[in-house]
C-alpha cells in the first residue's frame, strides 16, 4: 500500500473517535489510499507510532488484501449481461442478504456487520458513496447510527453533495487536498514535467506513471493527427478509440488543448462532453469518435471541404 503525502489528515484521522468518516476529493488524489491507511492503522495491533506497524498478523492481513475486518465496497461496474453498466450504482441488495434475491453478491454489508472482528475494529468502505442509492442508504442507516462491536465506515467520494443527506449528516467529513509538487518529486526524483503538470497533486496519477503517460501521449497524438486533413483526422479517431481509457483519456484530452485560445478550448471541450455523453448512451464508438475528431477540426479552424 502505497500513500504520498496526505501526513495532516493522517493525523486527523488518528486521532478521531468517529465511527462515520466521509473522504472528500478529486478521483486519484488519496482517497482509497487514506481510507486503508486507516483502517490498517485501527486494527494494528501494535501501535505505538502514527503509522501502522505492518508486521503484526492484522498489518500482515491488510498487506496481503485479505483482512477479515476490512469490507471494500463500490458500485457495479458492469450489468448481468456483460456490458458496461450505464449508471454507476450501490444498490441495496450488497446491504443486505434479503434484499438479493438474484444472489449476485457472496458478502453484504449488514451481515458482515454481525460477526465479531477479529481484531478490534470491522471497517467498511465505500468508493463511490455518492451511488449509494436512497433504499441502500435507508437500509444501512441504524447501523451507521449505532455500529455493531464498534464498527467504522468510511464513505469517499468527490463531491459531498451527491450523497444521501442522513449519511452526510451523521458522518465526520475531510476535504482531501492536492498533494504539493514537491512531496511528488521527493517520491519520485526523475518525473517527467509534463506528467507532473498533469497530475496537478494527485498521487494516483504518478504512481501510474507508464499508463498515465501512454494516455498522454496518444491524446497529443490526436491532437495533432486531426490538423494534417480530413483522411488523417478519421485515422486518428480510429487509434483514439482503441487506446481510449475512460477514466483517464477525457482529461489528458483536455490537457493537450491546454496550448489553444481560449475560443477553440470551449469548442473542443463542449465537443469532447458531447461524445462522452454519447458513449454513456451506448453510441457507436465509431462514430462518437470520428464526430469528435471532426469536431475539434472546426474548433481548430480547420475547414473540410
Amino acid at each position: 500500500m502505497t500513500l504520498i503525502g496526505h501526513q495532516a489528515v493522517k493525523q486527523q484521522l488518528e486521532q478521531t473517535n468517529a465511527t462515520s468518516l466521509i473522504l472528500e476529493g478529486t478521483a486519484r488524489i488519496g482517497r482509497r489510499g487514506l481510507a486503508h491507511w486507516y483502517a490498517m492503522r485501527l486494527n494494528c495491533q501494535r501501535p505505538d507510532t502514527l503509522e501502522p506497524c505492518g508486521k503484526c498478523a492484522s498489518c500482515q492481513n491488510f498487506l496481503a488484501g485479505s483482512h477479515p475486518d476490512l469490507l471494500f465496497v463500490s458500485p457495479r461496474e458492469e450489468t448481468s449481461t456483460g456490458k458496461r453498466a450505464r449508471n454507476s450504482l450501490i444498490p441495496i441488495s450488497i446491504i443486505s442478504a434479503s434484499h438479493d434475491t438474484g444472489k449476485d453478491y457472496e458478502v453484504h454489508v449488514l451481515e458482515f456487520l454481525e460477526l465479531a472482528p477479529r481484531y478490534r475494529h470491522k471497517v467498511v468502505i465505500f468508493d463511490g458513496a455518492q451511488f449509494l442509492n436512497e433504499s441502500a442508504a435507508n437500509a444501512l442507516l441504524k447501523s451507521v447510527e449505532e455500529p455493531p462491536h464498534k464498527a467504522r465506515f468510511v464513505f469517499i467520494t468527490e463531491d459531498v453533495s451527491g450523497m444521501i443527506p442522513t449519511i452526510v449528516s451523521r458522518s465526520q467529513r475531510y476535504r482531501v487536498c492536492p498533494v504539493p509538487d514537491h512531496i511528488l518529486e521527493q517520491h519520485m526524483p526523475d518525473i517527467d514535467p509534463e506528467l507532473l503538470a498533469f497530475a496537478a497533486g494527485r498521487p494516483g496519477l504518478v504512481l501510474q506513471a507508464e499508463k498515465t503517460k501512454a494516455v498522454l501521449q496518444a491524446a497529443q497524438a490526436f491532437l495533432s493527427q486531426i490538423q494534417l486533413g480530413l483522411l488523417e483526422a478519421l485515422s486518428a479517431a480510429d487509434q483514439l478509440e482503441k487506446s481510449f481509457d475512460r477514466l483517464l483519456s477525457p482529461d489528458a484530452l483536455r490537457f493537450a488543448l491546454r496550448a489553444l485560445p481560449p475560443q477553440s478550448r470551449i469548442k473542443a471541450d463542449h465537443a469532447l462532453e458531447t461524445t462522452l455523453q454519447a458513449l454513456e448512451r451506448y453510441a457507436t464508438p465509431s462514430t462518437a469518435f470520428s464526430s469528435l475528431a471532426l469536431e475539434w477540426r472546426a474548433a481548430l479552424g480547420l475547414a473540410d471541404n
